[in-house]
């Protein structure tokens, strides 16, 4: 008998796809099977409406699952088939998308608060549209006996709803209740949700075991404990996050439309939103947001309800080091930090930090791409379809790896600095890990230009003949023509990249930059003029330092020498005009650090970012005045900032408010990068502007540059970290134009 043979492609597996199959064919009298194999979800089907069933399949598909293709071709059934079957997983490998870890949906939150005893207050309740997926899965295809939930035998009532595929819980795979599934525990005895909320009440700190991590936790509203957790922690002033139910969160803070989606999404993301001062300053010194994060396991929930006031929920993990996954490594790193340990018996495969984003006027900004958003793909624009499998490395910050494959892009999730010795392990195990989980043989190597960077060694060791070694801010702009779909042939854009430090292809450091390119090229179209960086690595951390060279370079060494008369600014001098450890920059993120520290910001900088989110802050404060962009001047492609310092030293002389000069500062940047890539647009030169680089990551700085380029096409980064975490997708689409070979 004759049918159809339909193959389903995208993110289809662990989201509930084959029963939504089953009960769309006994809507259409479909008869016939369906099963997951290696590339996703296959059918075979016949019956009167094969062309409505086909159609429901996009249409209709369950709340997690993405479909990218349904892929149709005639079938021969030996013996027609009188019912639809879900029949076993075939086959091994890889070739489809792992779902992400998503959070407690409404139906599982209603069962923990409900009465049946299995799953009233069970705090691993979860089902097919919900719970963990990439933090607990060892290999594909999707199956529990390669996660974490394999050790745990289901109860007859579990293994019935396992097996019904008109249930919601029809092969779950963490499917678990009171009876058979995974325990909390919290030192000794029972009760255990309770007396972690008493203990939070209190004023005390407790580790709690999440999805992809432990957390460490106190009372928000607690100065005290917040100022307690930050000294144990050594974590002077880097914004902690924040958990609350709704009403917490509409209690401190005024969620956009936007911003509640964003919260409430399966992926369940730290969203930043403005800060209302109706918590303690101390979980966010000098910054004008909170990180906000719905409850998204039902132990969070739980916890939640209990307490009923927002917890602080930061990393877990000593720091610098990856987050702490492991119980008996939270007992020896978290012990000293925590004055209990909230854990359970169910294993973490893979350690995953918080996703973190924020919404702008211009859509949402992802900042850390992790739990909830990972291992989501991303497809090749059009031209990429015959381009070979791809690993790409990265940065050496905020690290992440990413392969290509089959049409997609799998950028992995955040992995942090590749300075620690213990990111650099979990780097190394989540380039074998991805190799592995997805089948992954890649022909080409990608990685960044500098050689110091332990992400291209380890490239150039795997690699051989088959590394391309791609310039910084290049794969910048290339990141985010991919993840807008610009085709391989659409043209040469104008990138505005403006970010922290990158080698440049004439062996300086690039930071502040307007390129002309696209995928396999680009030429120096503009760029901040350089300035040494006085002291090297150093000047990364006390923004004095730039102040320093660039009031110099500006003819201002009397003011530099009145603002910093205790600086050691006769010893720097001399190594900056022997250019002894101060390499030459035109680094946007310094220039940021430099003005930041005109406006008052004195000594060192506790985390990366600080001083230049405390800039971005001040100028929120006086942007419903506006204000005249500060003068910067253009010969050549050289962007000359003498007369930003002048005026901005005028403005300070004349007692200016320092937010209006903040906002000044902003304003004279964006104008300044704005006109000339506006102008290559217009001369033709160009197609749109790609704006990239970590400094995007500052809202008003995004909002500025593209109220400034006026009516051009403009390409933001909303799906990728426009931050060096997106940085190994642009690698791997510029290698993927690239014969290793011919290099």
């Amino acid at each position: 008998m004759g049918g159809l043979r339909i193959r389903v492609r995208g993110q289809v597996q662990g989201v509930g796809f084959r029963p939504f199959i089953w009960q769309l064919a006994r809507r259409f009298g479909i008869t016939g099977e369906v099963l997951n194999d290696p590339e996703g979800v296959l059918i075979h089907a016949c019956g009167a409406d094969l062309g409505g069933f086909v159609s429901a399949i996009t249409s209709d598909a369950p709340p997690l699952a993405r479909v990218d293709a349904v892929e149709t071709a005639p079938h021969l059934f030996d013996d027609a088939p009188t019912t639809f079957e879900i029949t076993a997983s075939q086959g091994s490998g890889a070739e489809t998308r792992v779902t992400p870890d998503a959070a407690t949906c409404p139906d599982c939150l209603a069962d923990i608060r409900g009465s049946d005893p299995r799953r009233a207050g069970y705090a691993f309740t979860n089902c097919t549209h919900c719970g963990p997926r990439f933090t607990i899965l060892h290999g594909l295809p999707y199956d529990r006996a390669k996660t974490t939930m394999g050790v745990f035998e289901m109860c007859a009532d579990c293994a019935a709803e396992y097996t019904d595929p008109a249930d919601r819980r029809f092969h779950a795979q963490p499917v678990a209740c009171a009876v058979c599934g995974p325990q909390l525990w919290l030192d000794h005895g029972e009760d255990v949700i309770a007396r972690a909320a008493e203990r939070l009440l209190a004023g005390e700190i407790l580790a709690i075991k999440g999805l992809g991590g432990f957390h460490l936790c106190c009372d928000a509203t607690n100065a005290e404990a917040i100022a307690t957790l930050r000294t144990r922690k050594h974590r002077p002033t880097k914004p902690l996050a924040l958990m609350g139910r709704w009403e917490e969160i509409a209690a401190h803070a005024t969620p956009s439309p936007e911003e509640h989606a964003a919260l409430s999404s399966s992926a369940a993301p730290i969203v930043l939103l403005a800060h209302q001062r109706s918590l303690p300053d101390a979980l966010a010194p000098g910054q004008d947001r909170l990180g906000w994060m719905l409850p998204y396991t039902p132990l969070h929930h739980l916890l939640l309800d209990a307490v009923q006031r927002p917890l602080v929920m930061t990393s877990g993990n000593l720091s610098g080091e990856p987050q702490v996954i492991g119980n008996d490594e939270a007992m020896e790193k978290l012990g000293g930090f925590a004055d209990g340990i909230l854990s359970h018996n169910r294993d973490i495969a893979r350690r995953l930090d918080d996703s973190v984003m924020q919404v702008t006027k211009h859509g949402p900004m992802i900042l850390r791409r992790a739990r909830g958003m990972v291992p989501d793909t991303l497809p090749l624009p059009p031209g990429f379809e015959d381009t070979p499998q791809v690993v790409a490395f990265g940065a050496h910050l905020k690290s992440a790896i990413c392969l290509v494959k089959n049409g997609q892009a799998l950028l992995s999730h955040h992995l942090g600095d590749l300075d620690d010795p213990l990111t650099w392990d979990e780097f190394v195990k989540a380039d074998a890990d991805y190799a592995a989980l997805f089948d992954h043989h890649p022909e080409v190597f990608a990685c960044d230009l500098h050689p110091g960077y332990r992400s291209s060694q380890h490239a150039a060791a795997r690699a051989g003949a088959a590394l391309v070694e791609v310039q910084h801010h290049h794969a910048h702009l290339a990141a985010c023509l991919a993840e807008n779909g610009w085709p391989l042939e659409g043209g040469a854009v104008a990138g505005i990249i403006l970010d922290g430090l990158g080698l440049g292809s004439d062996g300086t450091i690039w930071g502040g930059e307007v390129l002309l390119g696209d995928y396999a090229g680009f030429t120096r179209a503009a760029h901040l003029m350089p300035a040494p960086l006085p002291g090297g690595d150093m000047a990364s951390r006390e923004p004095w330092r730039n102040l320093l060279a660039r009031l110099d370079q500006a003819a201002l060494s009397d003011v530099a020498d009145t603002m910093l008369a205790d600086a050691p600014r006769d010893v720097l001098r001399q190594a900056m005009a022997k250019g002894v450890n101060a390499p030459i920059s035109s680094s946007a993120g310094r220039l940021f650090d430099a003005f930041a520290a005109l406006m008052g910001f004195a000594g060192a900088q506790s985390f990366e970012g600080e001083a230049a989110m405390q800039l971005e802050a001040m100028a929120w404060r006086s942007v419903a005045a506006a204000g005249d962009p500060y003068p910067f001047s253009e010969t050549d492609g050289v962007i000359d900032l003498a007369p930003m310092w002048e005026a901005a030293v005028a403005d300070l002389r004349q007692g200016t408010d320092k937010s209006h000069m903040a906002l000044r500062f902003h304003c004279g940047l964006a104008h300044a990068c704005a006109a000339i890539a506006r102008r290559l647009v217009i001369a033709g030169d160009a197609k749109a502007v790609a704006l990239s680089g970590g400094c995007f990551q500052n809202a008003l700085l995004l909002d500025l540059t593209v109220s400034a380029l006026g009516d051009v096409p403009v390409l933001l980064h909303t799906k990728v970290p426009a931050n060096d975490g997106g940085l190994a997708l642009g690698q791997a689409l510029i290698a993927a134009t690239t014969d290793p070979r011919d290099r």
